[in-house]
């Protein structure tokens, strides 16, 4: 079992020191990951047509790449994972180039994490089809590999032309692993097509208990390993007990999770002390099990 602290993104003030703080302070007590939401724009909740979604415009989110080369710079292990990059409204070779650049950088410590993400105002922006963002992903995949793996790639498909060009550098890992969020069904046979393993925003494991059956027949419709396929979970500090979490986290081992990340946002902590003290206190609890 791997554990992953989620970097409290929308209770960030932005103050470089406490973000070095608190990826230091991770690796240093023994976690395995960071991992970081994404989201580029927030809405405005009184915009014409209403708005509902669980940010706005007055959440802050620091852009995971760039978040994740600032720490990697102030770290030497500690893996770094997108939970998720919301792939179809960037451009495929950009996030392959910065995904690269990051991997590199890192010593080959990054998990990319992607999914289709529910902001339709983001995508507007962005100048992508929300309404197709499935599709899309489907082709991004396999191409962000191929970039990552060969110095030179000739590329057509719907979404993308390529004329014989390709990244320098590549990666350390050849290729980088992604990881697939989302819980719908199409979702879930996409990740099993494309995705090394199934970033789960579920809280139940009851619930996700038929989901990970859907996950493993799906697997094995497309000839792959299910052992092989990676599961992570996240447990929310919440009130600070840990009963709870040390309970949660056997139920997550007997379905077979191999990653779990400690979820403490609003849990009514300060930052930076309160988060620290949180993760601290929240591994101290659950590492023995």
């Amino acid at each position: 079992m791997e554990f992953g602290a989620i970097f409290p993104q929308i209770e960030v003030a932005g103050s470089p020191a406490a973000v070095r703080d608190y990826a230091v302070r991770a690796e240093a007590l023994g976690y395995d990951y960071i991992l970081a939401y994404d989201h580029i724009l927030g809405a405005n909740p009184d915009r014409a047509g209403g708005w509902r979604g669980p940010y706005t415009y007055q959440d802050p989110f620091l852009e995971p790449f760039v978040l994740f080369s600032y720490m990697a710079a102030v770290t030497e292990r500690i893996g770094l994972a997108t939970g998720i990059i919301i792939l179809p409204q960037r451009q495929t070779a950009l996030v392959a180039k910065q995904a690269a650049t990051l991997d590199r950088l890192s010593g080959g410590r990054l998990r990319l994490g992607v999914g289709l993400g529910w902001n339709e105002v983001e995508y507007q922006a962005l100048g992508q089809d929300f309404h197709r963002r499935g599709k899309r992903i489907e082709h991004q995949v396999p191409l962000l590999r191929a970039l990552w793996t060969s110095e030179l790639i000739t590329w057509d498909d719907p979404a993308h032309h390529i004329p014989d060009a390709g990244i320098n550098p590549l990666p350390i890992q050849q290729p980088i692993p992604i990881w697939f969020g989302g819980s719908a069904d199409p979702a879930l046979r996409r990740m099993a097509r494309h995705g090394d393993g199934w970033i789960m925003t579920i809280r139940d494991p009851e619930a996700a208990r038929p989901k990970l059956a859907l996950i493993a027949d799906a697997l094995r419709a497309e000839g792959r390993d299910r052992a092989a396929f990676g599961i992570e979970a996240a447990i929310d500090y919440g009130d600070g007990d840990p009963t709870r979490w040390r309970g949660r986290l056997r139920e997550w081992q007997a379905l077979g999770v191999t990653k779990v990340a400690v979820n403490t946002m609003r849990s009514n902590l300060t930052w930076p002390a309160g988060h620290l003290d949180a993760i601290a206190r929240f591994l101290d609890a659950v590492r023995d099990i």
